[in-house]
């Protein structure tokens, strides 16, 4: 199977109680209007979302812990979540820039220990989804409720849907506005049939999909083609899918190849297979360290939006903006890129280089780090610490062209160089590198 990137590991079920304070709906202190209908129907081509009774596709990112206003600024309509901790805030800060949310509710998937076989830790989950439905159902930012984020993963006992289903039917029994999904990794026929024939009440399916997306045609016209399905992760290739160095590690893309395998992927594999979906989420608006700070991260740690955000607006909206971000190369290490394997020798000093180009002609400003390679074993998108820079290896770091001092001790690392512009926009590109002693 393969990999897949979800954000938070369930909270437990006291967190998430102690999440659930009684307040009312207020946004900018006022008082706001309750639920909206939501429904997925059926059509002469296919199936689509209905908001108010009128068309509704979803243009929306996976985000946590943002400014909601940028997604609505760059003509998204709508977020989705990993779990309930801070939802009212979530929901309040959704509604007031015109977003909705599609809310993922805390069902704990099998390799986090919950067995599926046992009717009262079943019955507990049941009745704490239960009481944040009560909780949440009216707020008018409210799109759709996620029962459970890749619970296939890892997957042992299809009963997990079983309890789906029932979370579902229960879901539609006290909140007649909102439909129901939950989110599974790829989309091939085995899993889809386990949902159809165990969690049939679901409005429609979610698939999460990075390189594998490429597949996306074959299920069009297979498993996804008499099924209403949105796309609720989609973005870079993952750290499981791409190039290796021959000590395997990944080899990240640069910003601006991952900008443009956005534009390819949306324009020649979404669209052309649009016919039963309801919408997509982009992954991840915003910055977290998945392998390394970068990755899967639209944003970098200092808030700066990548190119992937002028791809997504251009998306959204038809158009570019105004001032788009820096376009960046690859980096060289030596005169090789990671592609060729960087080796260094302890100690020794090597030029390291790098190509910006700002379509706007904004000057730029660089900067180089250095950090140890990760050493996370960690799946599914599990939390990981975040790794220090190395400090004063590299001269010249804020060049085009530096020079970098290798660590006195061998490992794995990892170069990395931003670019920024006067406009508040960044690129970045990194090559992992394996430092070596000299009498090897």
């Amino acid at each position: 199977m393969r990999k897949s990137v979800c954000l938070l590991q369930p909270l437990p079920a006291i967190a998430v109680v102690a999440a659930l304070a009684f307040c009312p709906f207020s946004v900018a202190d006022e008082e706001i209007e309750g639920p909206i209908k939501v429904e997925v129907v059926k059509t002469e081509n296919g199936y689509q979302m209905l908001r108010e009774g009128k068309p509704y596709f979803v243009k929306g990112a996976g985000a946590t812990g943002s400014d909601y206003g940028k997604v609505a600024a760059n003509g998204g309509n709508s977020i989705r979540t990993w779990g309930v901790d801070m939802a009212l805030d979530k929901l309040d800060a959704a509604h007031r820039h015109g977003l909705t949310v599609a809310l993922c509710l805390p069902v704990v998937s099998e390799r986090f220990g919950f067995d599926y076989n046992n009717p009262v830790r079943v019955q507990e989950q049941f009745d704490l989804v239960e009481s944040i439905v009560h909780r949440y159902k009216d707020h008018p930012a409210l799109l759709a409720w996620i029962v459970g984020n890749e619970l296939n993963y890892n997957m042992r006992n299809p009963r997990v849907y079983d309890a789906v289903n029932d979370i579902s039917k229960r879901i539609h029994e006290i909140d007649p506005y909102h439909p129901t999904t939950t989110t599974v990794a790829g989309a091939d026929t085995s899993i889809v049939r386990i949902l159809q024939r165990r969690a049939p009440d679901l409005d429609f399916i979610s698939i999460q999909l990075y390189g594998a997306i490429a597949d996306l045609p074959k299920y069009a016209k297979s498993s996804l083609r008499e099924v209403p399905f949105m796309i609720t992760e989609w973005g870079p290739l993952g750290h499981w899918e791409i190039a290796m160095t021959p000590w395997n590690a990944p080899i990240e893309h640069t910003s601006s190849e991952k900008a443009q395998r956005l534009v390819d992927t949306y324009n020649d594999l979404i669209l052309p297979n649009d016919s039963n979906l309801l919408g997509t989420y982009i992954f991840f608006w915003g910055q977290k360290q998945e392998r390394t700070p970068t990755w899967y991260s639209m944003f970098l740690e200092s808030g700066e939006p990548t190119e992937a955000v002028d791809v997504m607006y251009h998306i959204w909206n038809g158009e570019w903006p105004e001032n788009r971000a820096p376009a960046i190369g690859r980096v060289t290490v030596g005169g090789k890129t990671a592609y060729d394997g960087i080796r260094l020798i302890v100690g020794e000093t090597y030029e390291v280089t790098v190509e910006v180009r700002d379509p706007d002609e904004d000057p730029v400003t660089l900067l180089w780090t250095l950090k140890k390679e990760s050493d996370s074993t960690g799946e599914g998108g599990d939390f990981e610490e975040s790794i220090d820079d190395i400090p004063f290896l590299i001269a010249d770091r804020f060049q085009s062209t530096a020079k970098l001092t290798a660590p006195p001790n061998s490992g794995n690392y990892r170069i990395f160089v931003y670019a920024y512009d006067d406009q508040g926009n960044a690129a970045h590109a990194n090559a992992p590198m394996l430092v070596e002693n000299g009498s090897q």
